[in-house]
């Protein structure tokens, strides 16, 4: 035993004598390397035999060693840090996996505790908790079926429970009370007496006096026109232009005007997709989270008027987003498939005119969005222009003068025949079609841009109305133009296409006469500065 521990101690001194070597050695390298003293009398044992050059180049080579020094300790602290960065996301990642693990455990225990209160909800309305009473349920049953054929009456209950298409059991609440109000109101509803015998251009001349004497509020009678216009082109218009034009103030007076209150939803930035506008159904509260704008569609169905809802500051969020159900919906030929899907299932207490969970959108109703252009907003795409009938209003209205006019009932079956009779005895020449297709081939030759079907479909409803209402047809051509096919170049390289814009204009003057379209050559003018 003596021999063995002789020759363990011997061991283990030699190993740790090499462990001793190695750091040691690793002491003596350092005093080494950082024995400054020995460097300078390297240095001034052979710097007698220095000339200048040889000097230069000493310098340059003790500036090369520090650098190189200085580049090892730099990598050597970045390699500590991170190190302690790894280390430290390693320690939060283990953190966060344990607090969900703890959630998940909360939520197990909440889960567990939401059953045992539905189990005493259901053993107080007399339902014995047996398979049999389960199984009706999942047959579709109601509550209180279960309950008689268990030989038990569901008396006391607060509500009769019922078994939707879906085969959910719902209580019999009402999830839809802003619309039902609707309902009730409607039921003793008497409509107004409507003005049937007033035109386009008298609608237009009575609401000019209208808000000019009443509202102190001052509109070009152009204006007015491009806004009845494009009522008659789309149920989506654009107003657009700097603020204080009067951008709100137009639909929201126009609903005084109709003795029609405008509805308006001001769009804020979080505005993500449809339940801001349209609401939706909480699944916690059993109960649909409805909007203003909910309740101006929905009763809109019950009457025969003309109704406006604004969407205030339309572009502060992206309206691709938000109204993006809308603008197909709107893009259906066929009105009948008009319908907003809003729940997939049927309570026995929605709303009356609800079909299938899906709200029919009428045709009396139209959106008008304002629109400023600032770095708080997001550019309009040409999706949302392209199904929309922009209307510019860049200066103030001009004070005049007009005779004290009330406000008047229209009626939507009224309006619509006026459009209608306007396609008829209005619609665009001939000629100045033509002249459009002429257009249309040599912008597609020089600047690779077509007009397409869409816009072509609303120029020939929108022009014959803006005759109707008392306007040119070669300015309402022009203005189609300049907001619905010339806007399509800012998103051309205009800087390089400066002439081909020089020489549109002289084509527009050649084609359409040397004073008309007035609008689209400004435009273009404006168009060259810019770029």
């Amino acid at each position: 035993m003596s021999g063995f521990l002789k020759w363990f101690f011997v061991f283990i001194s030699e190993i740790l004598k090499g462990f001793s070597m190695i750091f040691t050695g690793l002491w003596n390298g350092l005093k080494q390397i950082f024995n400054f003293g020995n460097y300078g009398k390297i240095l001034k044992d052979y710097s007698s035999e220095f000339g200048v050059l040889g000097w230069i180049l000493a310098i340059l080579s003790i500036i090369l060693v520090i650098a190189v020094f200085a580049l090892i300790v730099f990598l050597i602290i970045m390699g500590i840090r991170k190190y302690i960065r790894f280390r430290h996301s390693i320690v939060s990642d283990e953190d966060v996996i344990e607090e969900l693990g703890t959630l998940q455990r909360q939520v197990i225990k909440l889960t567990r505790e939401k059953d045992e209160i539905m189990a005493m909800k259901v053993a107080q309305i007399g339902v014995p908790q047996s398979a049999a009473s389960f199984a009706a349920m999942s047959n579709g049953l109601t509550l209180a079926q279960s309950a008689t054929e268990n030989g038990e009456a569901a008396a006391g209950a607060e509500g009769e429970l019922v078994a939707s298409d879906d085969g959910v059991v719902h209580t019999n609440d009402i999830r839809f009370s802003k619309l039902i109000e609707v309902d009730k109101f409607y039921k003793t509803y008497t409509p107004p007496e409507y003005d049937n015998e007033i035109t386009l251009s008298g609608i237009c001349e009575t609401y000019r006096n209208f808000a000019c004497s009443r509202m102190h509020l001052y509109y070009d009678i152009k204006t007015i026109r491009l806004f009845i216009a494009g009522m008659a082109s789309t149920k989506l218009i654009i107003l657009q232009g700097i603020s204080g034009t009067g951008k709100t103030s137009l639909p929201y007076s126009f609903g005084k005007f109709l003795q029609k209150d405008t509805t308006i939803a001001s769009v804020q930035p979080s505005w993500r997709d449809r339940t801001e506008l349209f609401g939706y159904f909480n699944e916690f509260t059993k109960n649909f989270n409805e909007t203003e704008v909910l309740k101006r569609i929905y009763s809109s169905s019950y009457n025969d008027d003309v109704n406006f809802i604004l969407l205030d500051e339309m572009n502060i969020a992206r309206v691709e987003y938000y109204f993006a159900e809308m603008l197909s919906i709107l893009e259906m030929p066929n009105a009948d498939e008009w319908k907003l899907d809003l729940v997939p299932n049927v309570w026995s207490t929605d709303p009356a005119n609800l079909d299938g969970g899906m709200l029919k959108i009428p045709q009396n109703i139209w959106y008008i969005g304002t629109a400023n252009n600032d770095d708080s907003t997001f550019a309009i795409s040409d999706k949302v222009y392209d199904r929309a009938q922009p209307i510019n209003l860049d200066a103030k209205g001009v004070a005049f003068d007009a005779p004290d006019t009330p406000p008047m009932n229209l009626s939507f079956s009224h309006l619509n025949s006026l459009f209608n009779e306007a396609f008829q005895n209005f619609p665009i020449s001939q000629d100045t079609l033509k002249k459009i297709q002429q257009l249309d081939l040599w912008v597609i030759e020089k600047l690779r841009v077509a007009f397409g079907n869409r816009i072509l479909k609303q120029m020939n409803l929108f022009v014959p109305v803006y005759v109707a209402c008392g306007g040119e047809e070669l300015d309402g051509v022009d203005y189609v133009l300049a907001t619905k096919i010339f806007r399509k170049f800012e998103s051309l390289n205009l800087a390089m296409l400066r002439e081909e814009l020089k020489e549109l204009c002289a084509y527009l003057q050649k084609l359409f006469g040397k004073n008309s379209m007035k609008e689209s050559i400004a435009y273009l003018e404006r168009l060259q500065k810019l770029f």
